[in-house]
């Protein structure tokens, strides 16, 4: 495998899909090697759970460590001068340890995960090895919007033997940017039903420590950047609070609008919470102890999106009811008025109302919680993913 983010240290939020991705295909009896830039914050063992590790340095100084782990790009639509100075360097460097690795170790398969750069890497380092892609979401954005990555993603795509979406949406995307129908298609992401589960002791604990007593509490996580559309869940929940006192809006995550969403709250006194950067177990956590969550994906100014964002498979899991956005892949995983509500992106209005609407109707917010966990369950689990990547690798071996 060949990628540009994985979990830097336990419980990382960053790339957090990466591990169940490459763990779950070690468990099924495979030999994984992942490929990735080196970071200062990994401190990961040199094998764990049946995956490899090998972090390549490219950097000559620190301040160009800037390649991968969402650190490339400035509010998720434009890539940092720092990243197409060190691109070269890094791209130069997976190639080489990509193409090295695969040699040593005999692989049968190269695995490139965000057609743009892991995808190019692996199929430049594949030799005559049938190669997998993974689409991601934003990797598929700055494909569409420069020249030159656009010719690097068709060249990838026509390399591959296979290709994987994590929702339609981005498939079809990848389809008009020149991959092949049909060999695409869509592989939702997982989900870690246990970590991410309903508990009412972890309830009642978190809602103590955050001194909430049984007032409402909304949660969201993610990275603070536009497409994740936090400043219309923020006004939605401003507007709410003479109705519901006490009301409080707690999100979790990290960003380059920190500054700008943290001023936006203010208005609202203390009735929103940005708890800055946590840990997957923390938002496990937080997700137990919220009355609704909202996942507020939009189009942001630059058209970028979410392909299918994580974090709404994992709420669905806790059986807390979700509120999402008609954007991306979230239509595919939640079912309005069954598994969630779904309203227009960009809209606060609606967004209040549907929180609303769950927190005056707790009956009904139950049984729409209780059915998102029984599909989280069914359809959404890492395991069922990794078999559906396995089956791609075959696909890929029959085709080469």
């Amino acid at each position: 495998m060949v990628a540009t983010s994985y979990p830097r240290i336990a419980g990382d939020g960053v790339g957090s899909f990466m591990e169940p991705i490459a763990k779950g295909v070690a468990a099924r009896g495979h030999e994984v090697h992942l490929v990735a830039p080196w970071h200062p914050l990994i401190t990961r063992p040199t094998a764990e759970d049946g995956v490899t590790f090998h972090f390549y340095r490219y950097a000559p100084v620190s301040s160009l460590n800037v390649f991968g782990y969402a650190e490339g790009m400035k509010k998720d639509t434009t890539l940092r001068a720092g990243a197409w100075i060190a691109a070269p360097l890094a791209l130069a460097a997976g190639c080489w340890t990509a193409r090295r690795v695969a040699a040593r170790h005999g692989a049968t398969v190269l695995h490139g995960h965000w057609v743009i750069p892991g995808g190019v890497m692996a199929a430049s380092a594949r030799g005559k090895r049938p190669l997998v892609i993974s689409l991601h979401g934003s990797d598929v954005y700055v494909a569409e919007r420069h020249a030159i990555l656009r010719r690097a993603a068709r060249f990838t795509f026509e390399a591959a033997g296979w290709i994987t979406a994590c929702s339609d949406d981005l498939r079809q995307r990848a389809v008009a940017l020149g991959a092949d129908p049909a060999t695409t298609e869509t592989v939702p992401y997982g989900v870690d039903t246990t970590r991410f589960a309903p508990s009412g002791e972890t309830r009642r604990r978190l809602r103590a420590e955050l001194g909430l007593g049984d007032a409402p509490l909304v949660f969201s996580a993610g990275r603070l950047v536009s497409k994740k559309g936090f400043e219309y869940l923020i006004d939605a929940v401003g507007t709410m609070t003479e109705s519901f006192p006490g009301l409080r809006l707690a999100v979790a995550g990290d960003g380059d609008l920190r500054e700008t969403l943290a001023t936006r709250a203010r208005r609202f006194g203390d009735a929103i919470m940005l708890l800055g950067a946590r840990t997957q177990d923390d938002v496990g956590r937080l997700a137990a102890a919220a009355d609704v969550i909202v996942v507020p994906s939009v189009h942001d100014t630059e058209g970028n999106v979410d392909g299918l964002p994580n974090f709404a498979l994992e709420a669905m899991a806790t059986a807390t009811p979700v509120v999402a956005t008609r954007v991306g892949g979230l239509p595919q995983a939640i079912e309005d008025g069954v598994t969630g509500r779904l309203v227009p992106e960009r809209d606060a209005h609606s967004l209040a109302e549907a929180i609303r609407w769950l927190l005056d109707n707790p009956e009904k917010a139950q049984n729409i919680g209780g059915a998102a966990r029984t599909r989280a369950l069914r359809e959404f689990g890492w395991d069922r993913m990794a078999e559906r990547l396995e089956r791609s690798y075959d696909q890929a071996v029959a085709r080469r």
